[in-house]
């Protein structure tokens, strides 16, 4: 299952009706934006994790972290410290609040929803990313090829590049912009 799949689906869609819930969304706003979102967020990691030493600092952050709480409690992602943890988070996978601002104002286009409340809920599907990554970590799927990273590529990988219409896709862009900011 990849990263968007095991966040729409995590605890049964509670956890994304937590999100709609607190940006005052309805549940096909909120699939709508988390579909947005969650791909952006992908690239960020996939290209952070091609860097030298990207993979290991990914794998350090989901074993150190506490990242599965949001999984596994979406009532978490009322708490101050969430919206604190997810800009964190943020941070090290677009290292600039520019491209969060660009990531929300694309999908905002995308969507319909106003980039302010893309932008406040951009920190928490992060928390949400990189819990579903961090229970990946801790529980590989049966069957599937033991690699490093513990198939943890493997749920990023089919979200980028995923606009088939011709036109350029969220994580491209994503990644275009990470590629000026990281010169």
């Amino acid at each position: 299952m990849d990263l968007l799949q095991t966040i729409l689906n995590a605890k049964g869609g509670s956890a994304v009706q937590q999100l709609g819930d607190q940006m005052g969304l309805d549940q096909n706003q909120t699939v709508a934006a988390v579909s947005q979102l969650v791909p952006a967020l992908a690239a960020g990691l996939q290209h952070n994790a091609s860097q030298p030493g990207g993979l290991e600092a990914l794998l350090g952050a989901l074993s150190g972290g506490q990242h599965q709480q949001y999984i596994n409690d979406p009532s978490r992602l009322n708490a101050t410290e969430t919206i604190q943890d997810g800009n964190g988070i943020l941070g090290h996978i677009f290292g600039s609040k520019d491209v969060s601002r660009q990531v929300a104002t694309q999908a905002s286009a995308n969507t319909g929803i106003s980039a302010d409340v893309l932008g406040k809920m951009l920190p928490l599907v992060a928390t949400l990313a990189m819990g579903a990554l961090s229970h990946r970590q801790a529980a590989p799927l049966p069957g599937s090829p033991q690699t490093a990273d513990g198939g943890l590529m493997g749920m990023l990988g089919p979200l980028l590049g995923s606009n088939q219409a011709g036109g350029s896709s969220i994580a491209g862009d994503v990644m275009g912009m990470l590629g000026r900011f990281m010169r």
